[in-house]
């Protein structure tokens, strides 16, 4: 089992960090997680489609973790899927999502009629609300679902993924969450958000210092995620959800190191994670952090 960050960045556009999503892999089977801005495209990046999922889990229904729903199923689609696409989420989602679909409802249509495909079952949705506490499972792939702290946000969750022996826990968006750090024990990979407040300043007009206060409010600051990291015992700590995206990358690692002494890995878009193997892939690198 392995995961791909697909987008790494926050509701900032930004040219290198897109729209947060994650992919997991596991033999067959393929998970995306969140579908921000861009999504769709990284997962082709990734080797991927919105074809080839088999689930699609929604951490919280944050506009930066689900802009790209409606393009992931027409692009679907468009590729050749000959299911529905199956979509977990908190409660809310089959509200948000129906209520999507028929914005686009007309348009939609109009594409069905003209383009006469020979399927539409890529059209039909199978949408779940999950709970804190439940088990999702496809494949050999076990999903735990844990209830995180990004108040006023209610529910939000974090995912545990386990299969053959291997776990990677992925935060969602989350403040310093005990809750996750228990769940997250001894996990081969923490894949988790970080809030870096020093670079985030006062800009006239555009953002107060209240503003700052309340963003760094549901989330992890870049001094507490090591802490999360030694907490949990974690075999490695993988960063994503940059915020700000344009923030240093050195200094954000330093940072984290002063608090976990494991390996702690900067995120970036497509960059592929084997925490079996202990390797990272990024475009043609390969790197072993055993």
């Amino acid at each position: 089992m392995d995961i791909t960050l697909l987008g790494t960045g926050c509701p900032a556009v930004h040219t290198e960090r897109y729209g947060a999503g994650q992919l997991i892999r596991h033999g067959d089977t393929e998970i995306l997680i969140d579908c921000g801005s861009g999504v769709t495209q990284r997962l082709v990046g990734a080797g991927s489609s919105g074809a080839k999922l088999e689930a699609v889990l929604l951490t919280h229904l944050h506009s930066d973790h689900l802009i790209d729903i409606y393009q992931l199923i027409v692009s679907a689609w468009h590729q050749g899927r000959t299911k529905p696409q199956r979509i977990y989420g908190p409660t809310g989602t089959r509200k948000f999502v129906e209520g999507m679909m028929a914005v686009w409802r007309e348009e939609l249509n109009l594409r069905i009629k003209h383009e006469r495909r020979p399927s539409t079952a890529a059209l039909d949705l199978d949408i779940t609300e999950i709970e804190a506490g439940q088990t999702l499972e496809f494949g050999e792939i076990t999903v735990a679902v844990v209830a995180v702290d990004h108040q006023p946000i209610d529910p939000a969750f974090g995912f545990i993924f386990s299969a053959t022996g291997t776990k990677i826990a992925l935060s969602g968006d989350t403040t310093y969450c005990p809750a996750l750090i228990e769940a997250a024990k001894d996990v081969d990979l923490l894949v988790h958000e970080v809030f870096v407040h020093r670079e985030m300043h006062v800009v006239d007009g555009l953002r107060s210092a209240e503003t700052i206060e309340a963003v760094a409010g549901y989330h992890t600051l870049s001094h507490e995620v090591g802490k999360v990291a030694s907490a949990a015992g974690v075999g490695c700590l993988l960063l994503t959800h940059i915020v700000p995206p344009n923030s240093n990358r050195d200094e954000l690692l330093a940072e984290v190191k002063q608090s976990f002494s494991g390996p702690v890995l900067v995120g970036e878009d497509l960059m592929r994670v084997d925490p079996v193997n202990k390797t990272v892939a990024y475009g043609v690198a390969r790197v072993s952090y055993a």
